[in-house]
């Protein structure tokens, strides 16, 4: 038996209704969904750590969700497991022209590619063809409203460059930033303040955020993610500098706290070298 068949007769006996796990045989697809979320940013946090073993071990919780969800399917009737990996075989082979010939499908172009940005279009392309002739599709079209939101706004940004409808450079999107953070700051002074338009101009800058974290080629995640363990990392600092003087972090007036918060990020001065920085 292989490693995967193994795998899918463990998913199998959890399920039984009379042998199983009562826990899994409660389970549906909703119920599930969270914890596949959940393992996905696992396997984001072991890559950002540059931990390989965790990483092997995340990708297998992340692949037992896999196997849960075609069980699941398996047990409506609808498909199993082989139908999950034959589609993504069908649609990797459709969808790269350019590395296993123009017999990947009917959408499939022989002329290759320059780059990974190229690439990037033409798998769009394709993925417009695939959905057939009808009534014109958005550039839109297919970007979930499940994602992550800063996820969500970098995909919908991507969709609507494909057409145009993007800043040449970063500097004009910087000065997108300096004119939304003026325009917040317009909602803080008005009174009485109107939460939904504050939240309105506050969402406006945190969507340019992610727009420029995309025209500077860094993953907006990515970079969220290194500033919260920084963050993490000088604050748990901070607490181990006063605990070592004797004070309750929590007893010290702002000011103290800055000038601990100083002595921890100087005595982190090595940040830029450390993954996590």
């Amino acid at each position: 038996m292989s490693d995967i068949q193994r795998l899918l007769a463990i998913m199998s006996r959890l399920r039984d209704p009379v042998a199983g796990c009562p826990w899994d045989r409660a389970q549906d697809f909703a119920t599930i969904a969270p914890y596949t979320i959940e393992e996905a940013y696992e396997v984001a946090d072991a890559i950002e750590r540059g931990d390989l073993d965790d990483l092997r071990d995340e990708l297998g919780d992340l692949l037992l969700q896999v196997v849960f969800h075609a069980q699941l399917a398996r047990e409506r009737g609808r498909f199993g497991f082989d139908d999950v990996v034959q589609a993504i075989c069908d649609k990797m082979v459709r969808r790269h022209p350019h590395v296993f010939g123009p017999d990947g499908g009917p959408a499939a172009a022989a002329a290759p590619v320059d780059d990974a940005r190229a690439q990037g279009e033409r798998w769009e392309a394709i993925k417009r063809a695939e959905k057939g002739a009808g009534a014109p599709a958005s550039a839109l079209d297919g970007v979930a409203a499940g994602l992550p939101e800063p996820v969500r706004a970098a995909k919908l940004q991507a969709r609507a460059a494909t057409v145009g409808f993007d800043w040449p450079s970063v500097a004009p999107v910087l000065d997108k930033l300096h004119e939304e953070i003026d325009e917040v700051r317009a909602e803080l002074a008005r009174q009485p303040r109107d939460r939904d338009r504050l939240a309105d101009e506050i969402g406006d800058v945190l969507f340019v955020c992610v727009n420029l974290a995309r025209h500077a080629g860094v993953d907006f995640g990515h970079a969220l993610r290194r500033a919260n363990l920084k963050f993490e990392r000088r604050f748990r600092a901070m607490e181990t500098m006063a605990a070592v003087d004797g004070v309750p972090l929590a007893r010290l007036p702002l000011a103290a706290q800055e000038a601990y918060w100083d002595r921890a990020k100087r005595a982190g001065a090595s940040d830029a070298d450390d993954p996590g920085a």
